[in-house]
């Protein structure tokens, strides 16, 4: 069985923050879904678990991260195409996101990158494959 990475993230409106992923074309798994939780499915190995702020407090003793005000984490996704890269940021930005960085332009990698609304920091990046099997 593939390894499989549940982010958790804190959430300060959970409704919000289920419909901007839901305007990028992510679906939700009602299993592990309910008013507090929200699990948003990336892919068949990837999940985001959106907490509200209280809920998330349940799993640690530490502050919550003000993600407005400083950084813990940046998300990194891998894209099929600097089009895909493209795709997802615009669809970030025109569901609510705000940029996060200047896009990354190097020939063999291009990357964009966006905050969620919660100011959580994503990355989308591609690879030229050509360039990765030169490596080594």
């Amino acid at each position: 069985m593939a390894q499989m990475i549940f982010v958790n993230l804190p959430v300060k409106d959970l409704a919000t923050s289920k419909g901007f992923f839901e305007k990028l074309g992510y679906g939700t798994n009602p299993q592990f879904s309910d008013d507090k939780t929200a699990c948003v499915v990336l892919s068949d190995t990837i999940f985001v678990m959106l907490l509200t702020e209280p809920r998330f407090k349940d799993f640690t003793k530490k502050d919550i991260a003000d993600a407005s005000r400083t950084t813990e984490v940046i998300l990194a996704l891998s894209a099929d195409s600097r089009e895909k890269v493209d795709e997802l940021a615009d669809a970030a930005l025109a569901a609510g996101g705000s940029p996060a960085g200047e896009t990354q332009d190097l020939g063999f990698m291009y990357g964009r990158s966006f905050q969620d609304p919660d100011h959580h920091i994503w990355e989308v990046m591609w690879m030229d494959p050509a360039a990765v099997e030169g490596q080594g």
